[in-house]
């Protein structure tokens, strides 16, 4: 027998796939493909945090309302769906990090613990303890059969791309995941919501962390560590105080609005930056643009998918999930890395993640690690 369009040597009809329904536009058109396609589709949506609703706020991806759309479109469909209450995993596992990082000094991004933990470890299990044969979602990555084994691959569509936020997939993992959507545009995907018509069809985008639905990560941080928010001092490079601050949990490396220093005596009135973050001594350290320039980054947890690198190979990579790929080198050490990068790069900051492509064409992702304090 041929394998179907999932790479399963099955037939549709007799391949159980679970599909993570967020409530959004992208998995519903997600489920509503498979189920097109005659696959034996099951909606799973995750209750994760309700803030969204507490505050108003649309768009949270795991509010109340988006349990109910989720629900809506399965209907339309006809497919079983469930609710399964993780809020609990999702608060200890991404949640209280999220708080400790920022604590730290940090700048973490929680989608990709997220992804890392409640989604592709809890779900995935969940997923195939109902009968599945594969975990569906919507997001914009492409899956690609290699050599070795499944390979994970930038979407194509760049302006969707998510593979930065998924490079802690694992090859288990990978093995078991599927991305429908990962070789559509957008407005493909939004005309297919469309002709299936589906009751999400014109919901917008989710823009914020979904536990941050306002976007004040701080005040978040602040109700988890409230320590966080002790007020400090804003220092120059020689450690002369410049300006006060309200806790370092409301700035990031690289950050320049929001500083409010005014006119300085005594000093060059240049912009300043936030070149570091010292939460011992609650200080925030600013300078000049220049004194960011990073010429390498030490990353650690460290996850690797792609072949055996056995010394420094030519990668792109990027440190943050907007960024334009950077040409640079990785040597693998122990259960981390060493990135070197080809220009000083600017804004590096310690907890975010640097993700490593292939050095020739940028496509295919060979992992990445969170960069480790300087």
């Amino acid at each position: 027998m041929a394998r179907n369009s999932l790479d399963i040597d099955k037939a549709p009809g007799d391949t159980r796939v679970v599909v993570a329904m967020s409530g959004g536009v992208d998995s519903s058109v997600t489920a509503a493909l498979l189920k097109e396609q005659g696959y034996d589709v099951v909606g799973v949506t995750l209750q994760l945090y309700d803030h969204g609703v507490a505050v108003g706020k649309a768009g949270a991806c795991c509010a109340g309302q988006d349990i109910q759309d989720a629900r809506a479109v399965a209907e339309r469909l006809g497919i079983p769906h469930y609710v399964l209450d993780y809020e609990s995993r999702f608060r200890n596992e991404v949640m209280e990090s999220f708080a400790d990082s920022y604590a730290r000094g940090e700048t973490p991004v929680p989608c990709i613990a997220c992804n890392r933990t409640v989604k592709f470890r809890d779900l995935l299990k969940t997923a195939r303890e109902l009968g599945a044969e594969a975990l569906a979602t919507g997001h914009y990555v492409r899956r690609v059969a290699g050599e070795g084994g499944a390979e994970l691959h930038r979407a194509v569509d760049p302006a969707k791309d998510q593979s930065y936020f998924l490079f802690g997939t694992t090859q288990p993992q990978l093995d078991f995941l599927r991305f429908p959507l990962g070789s559509l545009a957008k407005s493909e995907t939004r005309a297919l919501a469309e002709r299936f018509e589906l009751p999400v069809a014109e919901k917008p985008d989710s823009q914020d962390i979904c536990f941050v639905p306002n976007g004040d990560y701080a005040s978040v941080v602040q109700k988890l560590r409230p320590e966080s928010v002790e007020p400090g001092d804003i220092v120059d490079l020689q450690g002369a105080v410049v300006g006060r601050h309200d806790g370092i949990v409301r700035f990031t490396v690289g950050q320049r609005r929001g500083l409010a220093l005014g006119e300085r005596e005594g000093t060059a009135n240049d912009p300043l930056y936030v070149v570091r973050l010292e939460p011992e001594t609650r200080r925030v350290v600013v300078g000049p643009r220049a004194a960011l320039g990073r010429s390498e980054a030490h990353l650690y947890d460290l996850n690797w998918i792609g072949p055996e690198a056995s010394r420094a190979m030519p990668v792109q990579v990027r440190v943050r999930s907007s960024q334009a790929l950077r040409p640079a080198t990785v040597e693998l050490e122990g259960e981390g890395a060493i990135v070197r990068f080809a220009e000083p790069e600017f804004g590096v900051s310690p907890g975010q993640a640097c993700v490593i492509y292939d050095g020739e064409s940028g496509s295919r992702v060979l992992g990445g690690g969170f960069i480790r304090r300087g």
